[in-house]
């Protein structure tokens, strides 16, 4: 007696084995003979320049989360307390980390179902609204214009930050020894001499030498500051545990601006040889976002407790004025602030020149691409000569770029991604994500609401 296949008992075409594209089971379907196919590995295809270690990852992000953002916490801590201070660092670092999760997970497993190596933050963001339900396709290219602005946008505020604190830096320390008597929108004016030269390097490896440079010197200047906070602290009785609602919005602004690294992420993310372990526990992702909520919670607490209402947005404005190693410390900062801003500006750069190369003949590339960098250095520097105000840049910035770019948008694209697939029980991921983004709005509206009141006063 022939042996029969599987479902031919009542007459039923035979079942064939194929893989579900997310695992390696093999499903049963009525379409012929066998065949064991396997998934689509991305990080099996991704180029042979992609070689960065788990341990690397940490490192680059960790880099990348460290940045001038730590010395800002004090004044995060200001608005809040020390007490409110505290426990919201630890939420709204749970907030990121979360939100960055779920873009990394959603940016993996649609590199399965798309079958590409690897995807930046636009391109998830894209390419998910392109396969998404058809009432949302059309918005496809508004969502990535919307992600690449937002991280242009959010590095352009990252530029102003930079400049006013090398200006306050360097006017502090001329104050000091008797130099000139400037305001600080005179010494922003005069980074031009240093920035312009500077930012007319277009090749991203003549950059690494000052990054490494500016790797160690932060890392200095961050001992020294926290030296200083350290060395004879106020008791904890002199110090507001919590203050009003009024003061949320801008701890909120601040907190992002400091803590969210999520422009960074896919780069890192995708340069790694086993991105399976960028997640997970413990994962590269929840190791580096332990480390930098612990350390921004202490320098935060200590900054306030030792500086109180007089902290600035920047910590090293607030070392002693009478002090060799506190004047130290501010030219390192400032040091840091000028090798690190052309790498932040690589970013506004890049987004503006994709969208208007076509534009320009082929044999102008050169002189349009020097003249783009130059309208951008002397929009930040004119900013930050307009409002030097350091503080009121940094809320607005984590106000509006990054409450969009860091919270909403990750949020919206995992909906997207998931629905008619899998949104959990009571469909509790759409409901967790619509939290999300009500969070950010009104993180935003707020935010950019007292930002600009503050604008106003100190006008």
């Amino acid at each position: 007696m022939e042996k029969m296949t599987i479902g031919q008992e009542n007459g039923a075409p035979p079942i064939r084995p194929t893989v579900d594209p997310y695992s390696s089971k093999i499903q049963l379907t009525c379409n012929g003979s066998r065949e064991d196919l396997d998934p689509y590995e991305p990080a099996k295809n991704r180029p042979l320049e992609s070689n960065t270690s788990s341990f690397g990852a940490l490192a680059h992000l960790l880099k990348a989360s460290l940045g001038s953002g730590v010395l800002a916490m004090p004044l995060a801590f200001r608005n809040a307390g020390l007490l409110v201070g505290c426990f919201g660092t630890i939420i709204i670092g749970l907030i990121c980390g979360h939100v960055i999760h779920i873009l990394v997970k959603t940016s993996q497993q649609l590199c399965v179902e798309v079958k590409k190596p690897c995807l930046g933050y636009a391109d998830t963001c894209d390419l998910v609204f392109q396969n998404g339900p058809k009432p949302v396709r059309r918005f496809a290219p508004h969502v990535r214009e919307l992600a690449d602005w937002a991280l242009a946008v959010t590095h352009l505020g990252a530029c102003c930050v930079y400049v006013v604190v090398i200006s306050e830096s360097f006017k502090q320390i001329s104050d000091q020894y008797g130099g000139p008597d400037w305001t600080v929108s005179v010494y922003c004016a005069l980074c031009l001499v240093v920035l312009v030269p500077l930012n007319q390097i277009t090749k991203l490896k003549y950059l690494v030498p000052f990054s490494a440079i500016a790797n160690f010197v932060w890392l200095a200047s961050i001992c020294i500051s926290i030296y200083y906070c350290l060395r004879d602290p106020p008791p904890l009785s002199s110090r507001n545990m919590a203050t009003s609602i009024a003061g949320l919005p801008n701890f909120i602004s601040t907190c992002l601006f400091a803590m969210e690294g999520i422009g960074v992420v896919m780069p890192i993310e995708n340069e790694m040889t086993k991105p399976q372990q960028f997640l997970g526990c413990p994962g590269v992702l929840n190791i580096a976002m332990s480390a930098v909520v612990a350390l921004y919670a202490f320098v935060g607490f200590c900054g306030y407790l030792s500086f109180g209402e007089t902290v600035r947005g920047s910590l090293t404005l607030n070392l002693p004025q009478d002090e060799i190693l506190a004047q130290a410390a501010k030219l390192l900062v400032a040091l840091v602030m000028i090798l690190s801003y052309a790498l932040i500006f690589y970013v506004p750069v890049d987004v503006a020149w994709r969208r208007i190369s076509d534009k320009i003949p082929a044999r102008g590339h050169r002189w349009g691409l020097a003249g783009l960098r130059l309208a951008g250095t002397l929009l930040t520097v004119g900013l930050a000569c307009a409002i030097p105000r350091l503080e009121l840049f940094m809320e607005l910035v984590g106000a509006v770029c990054l409450s969009c770019l860091g919270l909403s948008l990750p949020a919206i694209t995992e909906t997207v991604f998931r629905w008619g697939k899998d949104t959990g029980p009571f469909h509790i991921i759409v409901i967790k994500n619509a939290i999300i983004v009500i969070f950010s709005l009104v993180a935003m509206v707020s935010g950019v609401a007292f930002s600009i009141k503050s604008m106003i006063d100190n006008l």
